[in-house]
């Protein structure tokens, strides 16, 4: 596991751990941490990816930073990872990977290497930390889900699909540690204008900005909220797409 430590001056807050730290959404977020004094685990699978970001941040900021080279679908490296870290006590999953649709549909490895990034090793490694957490009687779960998830589309049904069961995990996970003073908050960002969607046609009162991500999460942290959509915007419209008769909405271009 390649790491690079980062100097240790403390931090006031907690340390905060993000996974898929190279997004646009992770980098926002690391900032906002930061500016708040936290301590800071960030992992990608090329560290290296990730060094001139956290030297900035240690040089602007005053905090640690420690960047670590970490595949998130190598299961035998989730507990590791977590036993160097113990004092990582709020945990950000923003990996992810959107894909590709049709590519999805017709190649399974493909469409296995979505649903296992977008569901089973965020939930395999979020349920490691839940118990971890619980253990420990307090600490915060974050993770990135999607619209998508709310409702199956032809357009991204694979994706969709995943991310509806990593929103059914969280809400599972919240359920259980609610009296365990553990918090789990859910995010769906809606559209994002960042370089995965670069080149895509968004609508711009639909699309949020990564430091917007980044400030609705401290605000939901803040607020005791568990599940938010970046843009308030979002949930009216997904509550109506939810409603149509699947016979009509089979019939409808999504």
């Amino acid at each position: 596991m390649n790491d690079t430590p980062g100097s240790r001056p403390g931090s006031p807050g907690d340390a905060v751990m993000i996974l898929g730290a190279t997004s646009d959404i992770a980098r926002a977020l690391a900032r906002a941490y930061a500016e708040a004094r936290h301590s800071l685990v960030l992992t990608a699978r090329r560290a290296e990816a990730l060094e001139r970001d956290a030297e900035d941040l240690r040089l602007r900021y005053g905090v640690t930073v420690d960047i670590v080279g970490f595949d998130l679908l190598d299961l035998a490296a989730h507990a590791p990872l977590l036993d160097r870290f113990p004092e990582a006590e709020t945990v950000i999953m923003v990996a992810g990977l959107l894909g590709e649709q049709p590519r999805s549909a017709a190649d399974h490895a493909e469409a296995e290497r979505v649903m296992n990034t977008n569901y089973v090793a965020p939930a395999l490694f979020l349920g490691e930390v839940a118990n971890r957490l619980e253990r420990l009687g307090r600490g915060t779960i974050i993770g990135i889900s999607s619209v998508a998830g709310d409702r199956g589309r032809a357009s991204n049904y694979i994706y969709g699909s995943a991310k509806a069961g990593f929103t059914a995990f969280l809400s599972g996970l919240r359920n259980r540690l609610a009296a365990k003073g553990v918090r789990v908050i859910t995010v769906k960002p809606g559209f994002v204008n960042t370089r995965m969607t670069e080149g895509m046609k968004l609508p711009a009162r639909l699309t949020a900005e990564p430091a917007e991500v980044a400030r609705a999460i401290r605000l939901a942290t803040a607020k005791g909220r568990d599940v938010i959509y970046v843009r308030p915007i979002w949930w009216p419209i997904m509550t109506v797409i939810g409603l149509v008769p699947e016979r009509i909405f089979k019939r409808m271009k999504l």
